[in-house]
């Protein structure tokens, strides 16, 4: 079992339920605009935010932003390390940095002291685009390689004294990144932090991230999680909610479960179905709703599910528990169905 770090009010590790991250895509700066943005992301699942530390006006940002959220806040700093000492001065909740660019031996060390002196954990770790070229020219660009460059940052830390410390080995190719994290699992007992790097847009990014990140977390591997998309932050924490919610790692999300149609559906399902998704999106409770396309075996084969909802012709059934409950007209399906499934978060 990995060892317990707290991010602000979050622990990770030690058998804790796996966290779900994001990164804002502005400024912390931008302090009403980062405020708005912890409240939405928080209120869609997400459990720390990460916002990019490039000039002072960022690094006191976390002060006055920290004021206002309750959602804790990562300071992710490259190159300078004065802006990682002004961060954790501010009372950013955790630094990411990577030893190897923030500025020499003696930089590390003042970072360390004040990582030390403040009590605030650090992520630190490697990528395809960052590998330590002495194991790169040694392994090659394989898990090893990703894996020992990322220990070697982790070492440097250690060396000065600091053991709250989080690890990543992201790769943008799955295989590659599902190995890289099964090696550093056996090396290492620091918090794992999931991810595919550079995974792409929102379809393809989801499908590379669910791959990745679920093929580790069913084997017991990881304890937080960043589902990277080029989209808006929030997809990323419903996607990152939805891969633990398939793997039964959380319960307090509503599960909507969809048929996938076929000749007998004489219904708009696919569009209902999105609906009920955007619907429940911020939805926190163990709730499984069905949208099914036809009453052939719609409520049979969703006969687990809390509520559900099945198309014919001219009318829709709405089951709860695989029984019918109510008839209605597919016209007044939607009000129905939605009144109907409020009664049950109710």
């Amino acid at each position: 079992m990995s060892k317990i770090v707290s991010i602000g009010n979050v622990k990770i590790g030690g058998g804790n339920k796996i966290a779900v991250q994001s990164m804002s895509t502005f400024k912390i700066k931008e302090v009403d605009r980062a405020v708005e943005e912890c409240a939405r992301l928080k209120e869609a699942g997400c459990d720390i935010l990460r916002f990019s530390v490039t000039d002072v006006e960022d690094a006191k940002a976390f002060g006055l932003v920290k004021k206002r959220v309750d959602i804790p806040l990562v300071a992710d700093i490259h190159f300078d390390y004065k802006l990682a000492l002004l961060s954790i001065d501010n009372g950013a909740d955790k630094i990411r940095i990577n030893p190897g660019n923030i500025g020499g031996v003696d930089k590390v060390k003042e970072v360390a002291t004040a990582l030390k002196r403040a009590n605030v954990p650090v992520r630190v770790g490697a990528n395809t685009g960052s590998l330590e070229k002495e194991f790169l020219i040694k392994y090659g660009k394989n898990e090893i390689s990703l894996g020992e460059s990322a220990l070697k940052h982790v070492a440097t830390l250690e060396k000065y004294g600091v053991e709250d410390i989080v690890v990543s080995v992201k790769a943008s190719d799955v295989p590659l990144m599902i190995k890289a994290y099964q090696y550093i699992a056996k090396k290492t007992s620091y918090p794992l932090h999931l991810g595919v790097t550079e995974a792409g847009g929102e379809y393809s990014g989801v499908i590379n991230n669910a791959v990745g990140i679920g093929a580790l977390l069913s084997q017991g591997i990881g304890d937080t999680i960043r589902v990277s998309l080029s989209a808006d932050p929030i997809r990323e924490v419903v996607a990152g909610r939805t891969i633990l919610s398939s793997l039964n790692l959380i319960t307090d999300k509503v599960k909507v479960v969809a048929c996938p149609t076929c000749g007998r559906c004489e219904w708009d399902c696919m569009t209902f179905a999105k609906k009920v998704e955007d619907y429940v999106l911020s939805v926190k409770k163990p709730l499984k709703i069905a949208v099914m396309g036809c009453v052939v075996n719609g409520p049979g084969e969703a006969m687990d599910a809390d509520i559900g909802i099945a198309g014919a012709k001219d009318e829709c059934a709405i089951f709860v528990k695989g029984k019918i409950v109510k008839k209605v007209k597919k016209e007044q399906a939607e009000e129905q169905f939605f009144a109907e499934i409020d009664r049950c978060i109710r």
